[in-house]
């Protein structure tokens, strides 16, 4: 179970949205609790505090998020009370370490020391030092990475604002970081009192999970953080407990009383975000397509751009498909690799064939994943060498499924079919990504091909408009071809 699935669990189980900072801080605690005298004494009062921390609210959240600042503050042994408070966790409630991670010379340490020694689930870290400080974090799939993406902080305003309060750097952040790994595995943090930083974070990531902060510091109203937060199945937000409870000798009552408000209130929008009051016009995502989050990617990262272009069947369409900058993202490409597989498990084939050339990194990213060798037919017979038509090793009678990028006129998937088909090979399927559904399908099925795709040019529009990524002069472009 990865720490996404383990979270939903948890939430569903717990009926909680809040999370709990388990940190080591005296001032935290309560009046009666401080009567520690030395180092020694702190550490087993902070522990038994700690401890107690947990009884009272283990059955009222979804997730416990020690702060490893606090306990490196202690020394050794800080972190030696961090592992114990970690034992003391139970099992079924996710750990996020908070630890806002921001150094790529320790990054691939630090991620093995954390996931694999300490068994946290889930970490915090700074994306400023780009996609290969996180990639060490990404590279385990059952853990999440949260991305601070906005802070609180005064001083922060010069940097996460700039260069415009319409363009600000702390939404670039967003729009980079979801390239990088699928909403199941990369999360947001956000630090704000401000609703209108939550409503533009949401508007830009319908789909990641927000791990929010210091929202109580000026007396927000839970409830305006909520609607402005939530998504429209009334979760994808998680809340910290305030700090000041932890002081309280009735923790655990204050802690019941703030979950039974935001379940109460939970349940009074429900009606109000299935009509998408949530979100301004156009992003109403309650119906979304089950790749919305990676249609938006590919929209973000620039696989769709508008003008005249003429394609390579000769036509002139108000836009282009580039999905040749994919590859160069490689959480994406994945995402793109998985949809395809999707559809190749239905199907029954011993090798799998790309159509030169924008679609040999698919069918070799396809291959590896599936554990299918892979051939392609040539786009142009060599003159010298071999001369083979068909390169990679076969044998007459194999059932190959071909793999192609974007169908159009089907012209060049077609020959490529025709291709293996006379070098002795059976060809049925024909799997694309992006179908432009110009009847091509069914061309191809009165060849006798069965053709599939992942998307269509009507899915992708849909969801761009409806998410507000493109206006209704662009929307409409798309069915004048």
């Amino acid at each position: 179970m990865n720490f996404f699935e383990k979270l939903t669990q948890r939430t569903t189980t717990s009926n909680s949205l809040l999370i709990l900072g388990l940190d080591p801080n005296p001032e935290m605690m309560p009046q009666d609790q401080h009567t520690h005298q030395g180092q020694e004494s702190l550490i087993l009062a902070l522990e038994t505090w700690l401890k107690w921390v947990i009884e009272q609210t283990a059955e009222l959240v979804c997730a416990y998020k020690p702060t490893l600042g606090f306990y490196e503050a202690l020394g050794s042994e800080g972190l030696d009370l961090l592992l114990k408070v970690i034992q003391v966790i139970p099992d079924d409630i996710p750990i996020i370490l908070d630890a806002k991670h921001g150094d790529i010379n320790t990054s691939t340490v630090f991620a093995k020391t954390i996931f694999e020694n300490w068994q946290v689930d889930a970490v915090t870290v700074s994306p400023y030092a780009g996609q290969d400080h996180i990639a060490p974090f990404l590279v385990y799939p059952d853990q999440g990475v949260f991305i601070l993406c906005h802070t609180s902080n005064p001083g922060a305003v010069i940097l996460q604002e700039y260069p415009t309060d319409e363009a600000p750097f702390y939404l670039q952040v967003i729009k980079e970081a979801k390239t990088w790994a699928t909403p199941e595995q990369l999360f947001l943090e956000i630090g704000t009192t401000n609703l209108e930083v939550i409503k533009k974070v949401r508007y830009l990531a319908p789909e990641r999970l927000l791990l929010m902060r210091s929202i109580w510091s000026k007396g927000n109203d839970i409830h305006e953080i909520l609607k402005v937060s939530l998504n429209p199945m009334g979760q994808g937000v998680l809340i910290p407990i305030p700090q000041d409870f932890l002081k309280s000798k009735d923790l655990k009552e204050k802690v019941n009383n703030l979950n039974q408000d935001i379940n109460k209130y939970r349940k009074s929008i429900s009606q109000s975000l299935q009509n998408c009051e949530l979100w301004s016009p156009n992003v109403c995502l309650l119906n979304s397509h089950p790749h919305q989050d990676l249609i938006l990617q590919l929209y973000d990262i620039g696989c769709l751009l508008f003008g005249e272009y003429v394609q390579a069947s000769g036509a002139t369409f108000s836009y282009y498909i580039d999905l040749r900058k994919i590859i160069s993202q490689p959480q994406l490409f994945h995402q793109v690799l998985n949809a395809y597989a999707d559809i190749l498990k239905t199907l029954n084939f011993e090798r799998i064939a790309g159509i030169p050339y924008g679609s040999l990194p698919t069918a070799t990213g396809l291959s590896l994943m599936l554990h299918h060798p892979m051939i392609y037919p040539r786009k142009e017979v060599k003159a010298h060498g071999t001369r083979r038509l068909i390169e990679g090793t076969f044998q007459s009678g194999e059932k190959v499924v071909v793999v192609d990028d974007i169908l159009i006129t089907g012209k060049s998937v077609k020959e490529g079919a025709e291709k293996l088909t006379s070098s002795g090979l059976i060809v049925e399927d024909i799997v694309v990504f992006i179908d432009h559904e110009q009847g091509v399908k069914d061309k191809l099925k009165e060849d006798g091909y069965n053709a599939y795709s992942v998307l269509t040019i009507s899915e992708i529009t849909e969801t761009l408009y409806e998410a507000g990524r493109i206006n209704e002069q662009q929307y409409k472009s798309f069915f004048k071809h």
